[in-house]
């Protein structure tokens, strides 16, 4: 069988095994049924259907024919390393970390820095734009987080709400 896009190929191949491992990883928890779902129903079936959805991208990459093969390219490292790097940012602010003495950020400060590190994946920077957006987010996580679903974590920092 040939391969006929690269790039979707390996995109479905890493679908797939992403959508496998989720899946997985969520029959550890009560899955239950769908009448009354445990807290393992949801990533259950999200790993699942990311899994098929891997599958049908393969698929069609062995069947649809393209021009050049549609070749997979050098990796794009910067984005790579900010996008993943925002997101570990975001959980250490919003957590703190205990074990250096960082405390809680809260939500509000994790949000502001995940924004503005993200955006520096990208080619162009536009700090007012960036602001908008993080402050949208911000807003928008507080009043459904906070707000409507009554979760409790923090928003601000320890040491300003006390």
């Amino acid at each position: 069988m040939k391969i006929h896009s690269q790039r979707d190929f390996t995109a479905g191949l890493l679908f797939s095994a992403f959508g496998v491992a989720f899946a997985w990883g969520a029959t550890t928890y009560s899955v239950g049924t769908g009448a009354r779902m445990g807290p393992g129903y949801f990533p259950l079936i999200v790993g699942v259907l990311i899994a098929l959805l891997g599958a049908v991208i393969t698929a069609r990459a062995l069947t649809v024919p393209t021009e050049d093969g549609e070749p997979v390219g050098a990796i794009a490292w910067r984005p790579l390393v900010f996008i993943i790097g925002a997101n570990l940012l975001f959980g250490v602010l919003l957590g703190g970390l205990p074990g250096i003495g960082l405390p809680p950020m809260g939500m509000i400060v994790a949000i502001y820095a995940l924004t503005l590190i993200a955006s520096l994946a990208g080619d162009q920077f536009n700090l007012k734009g960036v602001l908008i957006l993080a402050t949208v987010l911000a807003i928008g996580s507080y009043l459904a987080f906070v707000v409507a679903l009554n979760l409790q974590f923090p928003v601000w920092p320890s040491f300003i709400v006390g």
